[in-house]
């Protein structure tokens, strides 16, 4: 029963590492570009909830907020920092993200100060709950219950809705999508909101397990989605969920078993370069 526990705390993990990368492998999947400032996204919109929560008492509100904050800064992203860029090699946006990730980080420690916040009524992280031996605290049961809606909303959509189609579409063959109606501009605004929308999501639901939301807490996320979705195979939705559950799977084991020589992040870090030794390819092949 204690390894099904690891694997279920490794999987509540691995679902808000797929929330994260998710919006990295569809922007790379549309446009070739690493966006590194999806992690100052994942920021901001840990910092929406945090303060909002605070000032009005009302998580609910603060969560819905960073949604929709987050989406539109990931829309004016594009706008403002890649489409002009879109012509250029892929390095030179990709530099310019990392400036941007940057900038965010700075801006966080200018605005709401160097040392963090704390949720002033969080009860959620220490109330728990039980069921067949197995022990989550609140968070962790949003976190599994908000990563299985999303994603699976995010399967049915690519595969059943009309827009979805059209953005699988234009990933494919931009210019054959296009000659059917589909709308590139309107697919990548799109893809920049919801990608940034999940990046907030997972923000807020940190924030809350950790019960603090600092500058730089984007930092270590970061370097992780990066490894992750190039284990998932760049641009492979489906190989991003596997390498995202794997990767919280491993750290959930490796806590227990290698805590004594290595931190958590650390034997994330260490997996995601071996498995990339063996695998340079990724775990998932395109077809």
């Amino acid at each position: 029963m204690y390894v099904v526990e690891l694997i279920v705390k490794g999987l509540v993990y691995g679902g808000m590492y797929a929330m994260m990368a998710m919006g990295l492998t569809l922007v790379y999947g549309l446009l070739r570009i690493l966006h590194i400032a999806h992690a100052g996204v994942f920021t901001l919109g840990a910092y929406i909830g945090v303060v909002v929560a605070n000032a009005t008492g009302n998580l609910l509100l603060a969560t819905a907020l960073a949604i929709v904050v987050s989406g539109a800064v990931g829309v004016l992203i594009y706008r403002w920092a890649y489409q002009p860029l879109l012509g250029h090699p892929a390095f030179v946006p990709m530099i310019v993200s990392i400036g941007l990730f940057i900038i965010m980080q700075d801006g966080f420690r200018l605005v709401f100060g160097p040392y963090g916040l704390a949720f002033a009524h969080n009860p959620y992280y220490v109330t728990t709950v039980g069921a067949g031996g197995i022990t989550l605290n609140l968070v962790e049961v949003a976190m599994v219950a908000v990563a299985a809606t999303v994603l699976g909303g995010f399967t049915w959509y690519a595969s059943k809705a009309r827009t979805g189609i059209g953005w699988r579409a234009t990933v494919t063959d931009p210019q054959m999508a296009e000659s059917f109606g589909v709308d590139p501009r309107a697919v990548r605004y799109r893809v920049f909101f919801f990608g940034s929308a999940l990046a907030g999501i997972a923000g807020v639901l940190i924030g809350l397990l950790n019960n603090y939301v600092e500058p730089t807490m984007g930092a270590v996320v970061s370097y992780k989605t990066l490894a992750i979705i190039v284990l998932g195979g760049l641009g492979n939705v489906r190989g991003t969920l596997i390498a995202s559950l794997v990767l919280g799977v491993v750290e959930a084991f490796g806590t227990i078993y290698l805590s004594h020589l290595l931190d958590r992040d650390a034997i994330g870090f260490l997996f995601l370069i071996l498995a990339l030794m063996v695998r340079p390819e990724g775990l998932v092949r395109r077809a």
